[in-house]
């Protein structure tokens, strides 16, 4: 498995992009089901809260609810004018928001496990020496 470190905007850029290729992959096969883009949305909150790099840490959880925003647009419904996809993209938030939330938890979950292994590497490092 790759081992990448993003910065916090590469990591947002991360997040963004990979759904909204999701989105619109979801689009084109599923016919814009908003739950297997929701679904999806997990392993892409998970993977950049591990790939991001120890001084960005704290972006993660901030920067996928905003990826999941983004990407949701192609998945959301509504009609050709800009009203109607923004009354669609505020329906699909408002009905997705136990995922919103289930993705924004999973990011804060890994940067604090990462947080903790890290303070237990530095306690063990300066019982050595």
């Amino acid at each position: 498995m790759p081992n990448p470190r993003l910065t916090g905007l590469g990591g947002g850029l991360f997040s963004t992009v990979s759904m909204f290729v999701i989105g619109c992959l979801d689009q084109l096969l599923f016919g814009a089901s908003v739950t297997v883009y929701s679904v999806l949305f997990l392993p892409v909150c998970l993977l950049t809260a591990l790939w991001v790099r120890w001084g960005d840490l704290l972006s993660a959880p901030v920067v996928v609810p905003i990826a999941f925003a983004v990407g949701l647009q192609p998945v959301s419904e509504g009609g050709n004018d800009i009203g109607a996809r923004l009354m669609g993209l505020v329906t699909a938030l408002a009905t997705q928001v136990g995922w919103l939330y289930a993705g924004t938890l999973v990011a804060g979950a890994a940067v604090l496990a990462r947080g903790l292994r890290r303070a237990a590497a530095r306690r063990q490092t300066a019982h050595r020496r």
